[in-house]
């Protein structure tokens, strides 16, 4: 053989590895049905900022890999929440220990980019939630001089009007709204006997958006040993125009004594709370002016320290995870109540949970001692989980929260 023939050949076979590996990128992309972000709170570095894990879920096996460049910075310290944008173009962070809200576009490939930061009315964000018109934060204090760790008040919840994106912009957010009743942007979360500090933990916004409600618990004058025995609430609001916030006839409704997480049917008929004080989930009936109702049977059991809470959007089930217990608890939904299948295993203290947008087959968690993330697949047919391919999947250090998007080009079309 002459080198100029050796050349061809391997100039050929050149030519069929590359293909072969642009045939395998293309498999790989097609395979991809979401990307998913799991929020850590803790990161090396200078400015201790947390960090976001972005995987990508394989839609044959389930199977959840963290994709190049990943982790990304959250923006700030103690990212505490997460939500996107009803586009898929957008995910908001809470970070907690910044009391910012940081908006990142999410890239056609599931990386994310800097776009905008606020700082939220109250102070120390905890929970978030969006739909197409408003974001609504819940902070743990009002934005009060005196409120801080030291000296606690109650907590409030403000919205911030989301302005369509633009040929150029990406969605942005607007001026929180004011409420005249206080004179500011928030609306707070007040206890029923005028005086005691009432601690939020989660918020919903009802899939009609006209409703959102927000968990929470009495501790007291003070917040100080001794504790009072703890008495749980729901704090509901009508959504008005441009996102101005009144609250339901009857709130705070009376949520069993430390409610934790907080979700809604696709229907906006049914609201589900999990109450870790006394291991279980509480059911109600959303009324046509938003009043919540005990269902039949309500609470409904479930396992040690109940701590968050998701509805699939289409198929009748409901998944609960079990901080003490590092289990999750599936159930059956009828009529809006409940039914136990099963329970299965997931890392230390998981905290957050979260089901595929794309397919709704996939269900994974975060857990905060273990530093991990568990994937199942859901039976659609039956409610029953399985383990995906290689679980658990390795997150940064105490991950808190989860958020994902669908697959299939519904990121913001930014790829680099």
């Amino acid at each position: 053989m002459n080198s100029g023939t050796a050349l061809v050949l391997a100039g050929a076979a050149s030519l069929l590895m590359a293909s072969l590996l642009t045939a395998c990128a293309a498999i790989t992309e097609t395979l991809t049905v979401d990307f998913v972000y799991v929020a850590s709170s803790k990161a090396a570095g200078a400015n201790n900022y947390g960090q976001i894990d972005v995987f990508e879920i394989n839609s044959e096996s389930g199977k959840m890999r963290q994709i190049p460049a990943s982790p990304f910075p959250s923006g700030g310290r103690l990212p505490i929440a997460e939500t996107v944008s009803s586009d898929n173009q957008n995910l908001f962070v809470a970070n907690q220990d910044d009391n910012n809200i940081v908006q990142f576009v999410i890239g056609t490939d599931g990386k994310l980019y800097p776009f905008n930061t606020v700082n939220t009315p109250g102070i120390f964000p905890l929970a978030v939630t969006a739909n197409k018109s408003n974001l609504f934060v819940v902070d743990l204090y009002q934005p009060l001089p005196i409120c801080s760790d030291a000296d606690p008040c109650s907590g409030s919840i403000a919205v911030y009007p989301i302005n369509p994106a633009t040929s150029s912009n990406p969605v942005t957010l607007g001026t929180p709204v004011t409420n005249s009743a206080v004179g500011g942007a928030y609306w707070p979360l007040t206890a029923p006997n005028g005086t005691d500090i009432i601690v939020p933990t989660a918020v919903n916004i009802v899939a009609s958006g006209s409703y959102v409600f927000v968990t929470a618990y009495d501790c007291g004058p003070t917040c100080l040993p001794p504790v009072p025995p703890a008495v749980g609430y729901v704090y509901g609001f009508s959504v008005g125009s441009g996102g101005a916030l009144s609250p339901i006839p009857g709130s705070p409704f009376a949520a069993g004594g430390h409610p934790t997480g907080v979700a809604s049917d696709s229907t906006s008929t049914y609201l589900y709370v999990t109450d870790s004080a006394n291991a279980d989930v509480l059911g109600f009936m959303i009324g046509s002016n938003g009043a919540l109702t005990a269902l039949s049977g309500s609470p409904f059991p479930a396992g040690n320290q109940p701590s968050a809470i998701v509805v699939d959007p289409v198929y009748p089930y409901v998944y609960v995870t079990n901080a003490l217990d590092a289990t999750v608890s599936a159930y059956s939904m009828s009529g809006g109540v409940l039914t136990n299948l099963g329970t299965y295993t997931v890392g230390t203290d998981p905290v957050a949970i979260g089901i595929d947008p794309s397919t709704e087959h996939f269900l994974f968690t975060a857990n905060f001692l273990g530093n991990t993330v568990n994937g199942f697949e859901l039976s659609t047919t039956a409610g029953t989980l399985l383990n995906s391919q290689f679980s658990p999947f390795s997150a940064s250090t105490n991950p808190t929260a989860v958020a994902a998007i669908p697959h299939n080009g519904t990121g913001g079309g930014i790829a680099k």
